[in-house]
C-alpha cells in the first residue's frame, strides 16, 4: 500500500483484526450459502445433493472483495461516526450486499420473515436468485441499494449524483474492473471536476480489480501499476493501494487505506468550508487488487480457479451429481468455521458484528438508499406569473422553451437555500434557450477559469458536461437519494442513454411493489432542438425515435407528452415537476412558435390528453365531421392548423374536426395504459368511422401501433418523419417527409368519400404549391412567402 504518511490514522490492533476478518468471513460464508445451499444452512449435518439447489446461479467471483469493503467500511463509520452510501458497481455481487445487510439486521427489519436465526438463514439462501425469490444482482429488493447491477458502467456518475448537495454524505463506489472498461465509466472519472467541497460529499471510489471479467483478463488489471497511477492522477485522483491474497495482511492495508482516504476527505473538506481554499483537490481513492473468487476453491476437476475467470459465477458446477465437487464445497463452506461465527440457533456472534454500526448508520438502513424519505415538495411558483397573453389564437409567438425558462430561474431561486434541485444536460442549456437559469444559479465547474468564460460557478447547481450518460447518471443518483430535477438534451441525441433510462424504469417498477420503498421524484426529460427544426445541422441531428423508445416500456412508469406551445408547455412541466416515480418524457421546440392556447384552456388541455379545438374547425351544430385532423407535436400543429386553413378556405362545406394530442399515451387502450383511453372515448374523439388524418411529430408508425385495435383503425392515416433528412429550410422538412399543409390537404380530399372528383382542382393548387415550394427554395434559400409569413386568420 502507498500513502501519504501524514494521512495515516493508525492501524488495527490484533482484537480488532480478529473481530473484522470473523464479520468477512461470515458475509462469505453466507454469500457461499446463498448461491448454492436450499437447507442445511449450518452444515449441522454432512452435505447431501438434496441440500444443494438444483438449478445454481449468481456470482461468486467479486464476492469476497465486496465482503471486504461492506467490512471495512463498517469499521470507518462506526470508528468516525459517518453517515455514509456504498454504490456496488459490480452488480454481479448481489450475494455479498444481501449477506451483509442480514447480518447487520437491516434485511430482518424490512423482511421479517428472514429471521437472523437458523430458519431466517435457510429462507436467505433459499430465496437467493430462485423462483419467487430474489435476484442473483444488487437490485430494488436489497436494503441499502440506489443502483442496478445488472447493466455495468453507471455506478461512479450515481455515486456523484448521490454526493451533490449531501455535504455530510461519504458515498463510496466499488468500481469492477470489468465495469471500468465501458464508456459510460470512463466518462465518469471527469465528475470530481463539478463536485463542490463545501455544499457537496464526498466520493470515494474502490477500483476493484480482481483481474478479469467473464471469461477475459480486464484491461485495467494488467497495466503496469505506474501506467495505471499515471492514468488515475489525470484524472484527478490520489491512488491507494491495496494488494494481497493473505486475508491479515490485506485487513490491515485495508483498515489503513481506508482511514487514509478518511483522513484526506476531511482535510479537503475542511479547507474549503472553513479556510477558503478554492483550489480544486486531489482526491483520494483506492485500489484494491485481490484474487478473484478469493478464499474459493483453488482447483475445480484439475483446472485452476480461484484467481481466474472461472471463478467469476458458480467454481462448482456439479455438486449435485459430482461426489467430488459436493466434499469440495462442504470444505469451502466449512473453510469458514461457521460454528465460530454462528450461535447454536444461527444467529451471529456478537465478535461478527461488532465493526457494524448502529441504526440508520448502516449501510443497509440509509434513508440515502431510499431517497424518498427524504424528499420534499418542490417549491412551483403558480404558472400564471410566466404565462404568455393569449388573446387569439396564432396570433403571437414565443419560444416555448425560453418561456419554461423563466418557471426553471424562479425554482432555482427557491432552491438556493436548501439545494435539492439541479438542472443537467450536455453543454445545451442556452442553446435549448433555458438560460434565464443562470440568474439563479451559474455552471458547477471546479477546474479552472479563464475570463472568457460565462456563467461557470464553483457553488453552481446548473451541470453541464459533453456525456449524456455522465448527465443521466448524475441525475439519477440525485433523484434516487431524495432530490430533484430536470434533463435537457437535443432531442437526437438523447438515444446516447437508451440503455440507461431502461434500467431506471426497470428500477422504479420494481419498487412500486416494494412498499418499504418511498416514491422519489420523477426522472424527467425536455428533448428540444428537435426533428423539425434541426433543418439547418441536417440528417445527423434529426431522430424523434426516443419516444417510441420510451412507450415501450412499463406503462406504469413513463409518461411522454407533445405540449403544441408556450402554455401548454408550462402546464405539462408543472405536472412532471411534481410526479413521483415517473420517467417523463417532454418534447418541445425551441424556436419562435405560435401561441394557441391561454394559460387557463392549456391546463384542461392537458388535463384531458386529447381533446377538440372547435375554434380550429369547421363542425357545425349536431352535424359528424366529414374528416378528423388530428396533431401531435409543435410543428404537427402548426401544419394541421395550416391544412384546416386552407380547407376552409377552399372547401368550406366540409366539416372539418381538429384534434390535438398533448399526451400520447391517451392513444392506447385503457386496460393498456393507465392514460389511455376507452372505446367510448376514444370513438367520440375520432370517430369510428371517418376519415383521420394525424400529423405526429415522430415516426408515424408509432401512431398505428398505439391504435390498431381501434373500430376506425383502417380510416387511420399517420403523417410523420420517415428519415427524409438533410440540410435545407424548416418547411422543406415537412415536405421531404409529407408532413406538410399542402399534403395534408391532399390526403383529406384522397380519403373522404366524394371529393376526388369534386375537389380535383384543389388538389392540384395544393400540388403545384409543393412544385413551387422546391423551386422557390433552391433559388433563394428560404421558404415560400406565403409559409414565412403565414398567420392564422380565425
Amino acid at each position: 500500500m502507498s500513502a501519504h504518511p501524514h494521512q495515516v490514522s493508525g492501524s488495527l490492533t490484533d482484537d480488532e483484526l480478529r473481530t473484522l476478518d470473523a464479520h468477512w468471513r461470515a458475509a462469505n460464508y453466507l454469500s457461499v450459502g446463498q448461491i448454492y445451499l436450499m437447507s442445511n444452512p449450518l452444515l449441522t449435518e454432512p452435505l447431501r445433493p438434496e441440500h444443494v439447489k438444483p438449478r445454481l446461479l449468481g456470482h461468486w467471483g467479486t464476492s469476497p472483495g465486496l465482503n471486504l469493503v461492506y467490512t471495512h467500511l463498517n469499521r470507518l463509520i462506526r470508528s468516525r461516526g459517518l453517515e455514509a452510501l456504498c454504490i456496488w458497481g459490480p452488480g454481479h455481487g448481489g450475494p455479498a450486499v444481501v449477506a451483509n445487510s442480514w447480518l447487520e439486521g437491516s434485511y430482518t427489519e424490512i423482511y421479517p420473515d428472514v429471521t437472523r436465526d437458523a430458519a431466517g438463514m435457510a429462507r436467505l439462501f433459499r430465496q437467493f436468485s430462485f423462483p419467487g425469490g430474489v435476484p442473483s444482482h444488487v437490485a430494488p429488493e436489497t436494503p441499502g441499494s440506489l443502483h442496478e447491477g445488472g447493466e455495468l458502467g453507471y455506478s461512479l456518475s450515481h455515486a456523484y449524483g448521490a454526493a451533490f448537495d449531501n455535504p455530510d454524505l461519504l458515498v463510496t463506489c466499488v468500481i469492477g474492473d470489468g465495469e471500468a472498461e465501458t464508456g459510460p465509466l470512463a466518462a465518469s472519472w471527469h465528475s470530481n471536476k463539478f463536485l463542490d467541497p463545501v455544499h457537496d460529499g464526498a466520493v470515494l471510489p474502490i477500483l476493484h480489480l480482481n483481474g478479469y471479467k467473464i471469461a477475459n483478463p480486464t484491461v485495467l488489471s494488467r497495466l503496469p501499476e505506474a501506467e495505471l497511477d499515471d492514468l488515475l492522477r489525470g484524472y484527478g485522483h490520489e491512488p491507494i493501494h491495496v494488494t494481497g491474497d493473505e486475508p491479515a495482511a490485506v485487513h490491515r492495508a485495508m483498515a489503513r487505506a481506508m482511514d487514509a482516504a478518511a483522513d484526506r476527505i476531511a482535510g479537503i473538506q475542511r479547507a474549503a468550508r472553513q479556510e477558503g481554499v478554492t483550489e480544486r483537490p486531489r482526491w483520494p481513492m483506492i485500489v484494491l487488487r485481490t484474487p478473484k473468487g478469493w478464499t474459493g476453491p483453488a482447483e475445480v476437476d484439475g483446472l485452476p480457479v480461484e484467481g481466474t475467470w472461472r471463478a467469476h459465477q458458480v467454481p462448482l458446477s456439479a455438486v449435485r451429481d459430482n461426489p467430488d465437487h459436493l466434499r469440495q464445497l462442504e470444505e469451502w463452506l466449512l473453510s469458514y468455521r461457521p460454528q465460530e461465527l454462528f450461535d447454536e440457533h444461527g444467529a451471529p456472534r456478537p465478535d461478527v458484528l461488532t465493526c457494524v454500526p448502529d441504526g440508520a448508520r448502516r449501510l443497509g438502513s440509509t434513508p440515502h438508499a431510499n431517497g424518498g424519505l427524504l424528499a420534499r415538495e418542490l417549491p412551483l411558483p403558480p404558472l400564471e406569473r410566466y404565462a404568455v397573453q393569449v388573446d387569439k389564437p396564432g396570433a403571437t409567438l414565443h419560444e416555448p422553451t425560453r418561456v419554461l425558462g423563466n418557471l426553471l430561474e424562479d425554482v432555482m431561486r427557491a432552491t438556493a437555500d436548501r439545494r435539492d434541485f439541479r438542472l443537467v444536460g450536455p453543454d445545451e442549456t442556452a442553446s435549448n434557450r433555458l438560460q434565464a437559469v443562470y440568474a439563479a444559479s451559474g455552471k458547477a465547474w471546479q477546474a479552472g477559469t479563464l475570463e472568457v468564460d460565462e456563467h461557470l460557478d464553483r457553488h453552481g447547481r446548473v451541470m453541464e458536461i459533453l456525456s449524456e450518460h455522465t448527465c443521466q447518471g448524475w441525475l439519477e443518483g440525485y433523484l434516487l437519494t431524495g432530490r430533484q430535477g430536470l434533463f435537457s438534451c437535443y432531442e437526437a441525441f438523447v438515444h446516447i442513454v437508451d440503455s440507461m433510462v431502461n434500467q431506471h424504469i426497470k428500477w422504479l417498477r420494481v419498487t412500486r411493489r416494494l412498499p418499504w420503498r418511498a416514491p422519489i421524484a420523477s426522472l424527467n426529460y425536455l428533448l428540444t432542438s428537435h426533428v423539425w427544426r434541426q433543418d439547418h445541422n441536417g440528417f445527423s441531428h434529426q431522430d424523434p425515435g426516443f419516444v417510441d423508445h420510451i412507450l415501450n416500456k412499463s406503462p406504469e412508469a413513463v409518461r411522454v407528452y407533445l405540449p403544441p406551445d408556450a402554455n401548454t408547455l408550462l402546464s405539462v412541466a408543472d405536472h412532471a415537476l411534481r410526479s413521483k416515480d415517473y420517467v417523463n418524457v417532454i418534447v418541445a421546440g425551441k424556436q419562435p412558435c405560435f401561441d394557441w392556447l391561454t394559460m387557463d384552456q392549456a391546463k384542461a388541455h392537458c388535463a384531458r390528453g386529447a381533446g377538440i379545438w372547435e375554434w380550429a374547425g369547421t363542425e357545425t351544430g349536431d352535424r359528424e365531421p366529414d374528416v378528423v385532423l388530428a396533431c401531435a407535436g409543435d410543428v404537427p400543429t402548426l401544419e394541421v392548423l395550416a391544412a384546416a386553413q386552407l380547407l376552409r378556405n377552399h372547401l368550406p362545406e366540409l366539416a372539418v374536426r381538429v384534434v390535438n394530442v398533448v399526451d400520447i399515451a391517451r392513444l392506447l387502450p385503457s386496460e393498456e395504459h393507465p392514460h389511455g383511453m376507452t372505446d367510448f372515448e376514444y370513438n367520440g374523439l375520432f370517430t369510428p368511422d371517418k376519415p383521420v388524418v394525424f400529423a405526429y411529430h415522430g415516426y408515424p408508425w408509432l401512431i398505428h401501433r398505439l391504435a390498431y385495435r381501434r373500430t376506425g383503425h383502417q380510416h387511420l392515416h399517420v403523417r410523420g418523419y420517415k428519415e427524409m433528412g438533410t440540410t435545407t429550410t424548416p418547411f422543406d422538412m415537412v415536405v421531404r417527409n409529407d408532413l406538410d399543409r399542402y399534403r395534408l390537404v391532399m390526403d383529406v380530399i384522397d380519403r373522404v368519400p366524394g371529393l376526388a372528383v369534386r375537389a380535383a382542382a384543389v388538389r392540384q393548387e395544393m400540388e403545384d404549391a409543393r412544385l413551387r415550394h422546391q423551386a422557390y427554395i433552391r433559388e433563394h434559400g428560404v421558404d415560400l412567402p406565403e409559409v414565412a409569413d403565414w398567420t392564422w386568420e380565425g
